[in-house]
């Protein structure tokens, strides 16, 4: 193959990240809603997904790839951790899980997922963006 047929797709790498990260966040508060749990060992199931997207978008390894699988893991997490708070409000409250997204504050989350989270959640969801840092170099 000539190198010009091989050169990478630079606009591929944040369309299968988004793409990818948003199929892991349905998966990961479908499931915690189905457990009745925070299930939290789903962190490491997205810090393997960010690793095999960046892998397959081309994504040279670095250092670039490993702070991008960090960040791009802490946000998943993050928004799949809000997603299951707000639909568990939401629920409670008769409220789509939007609208229990859009008006649930900060300290009010915060309080419900401390709650919530178990001490192996924590370590688990602490665990795997730098486990996502460290896999992808």
């Amino acid at each position: 193959m000539s190198p010009a047929a091989r050169r990478p797709f630079h606009w591929l790498v944040p369309v299968m990240l988004l793409l990818g990260g948003a199929c892991l966040v349905l998966i990961w508060v479908t499931a915690a809603l189905y457990l009745q749990r925070q299930a939290g060992w789903m962190a490491l199931v997205a810090a393997l997904d960010v690793i095999v997207v960046l892998r397959l978008a081309g994504m040279p390894a670095g250092t670039p790839r490993a702070v991008l699988a960090l960040v791009a893991t802490a946000v998943i997490c993050g928004v799949s951790l809000w997603g299951i708070v707000a639909t568990q409000l939401g629920f409670a409250m008769g409220l789509t899980p939007w609208d229990s997204a859009l008006k649930l504050g900060l300290h009010h989350g915060w309080t419900l997922l401390t709650l919530a989270m178990t001490p192996l959640d924590w370590i688990t969801v602490a665990a795997a963006p730098v486990l996502a840092a460290w896999w992808s170099r």
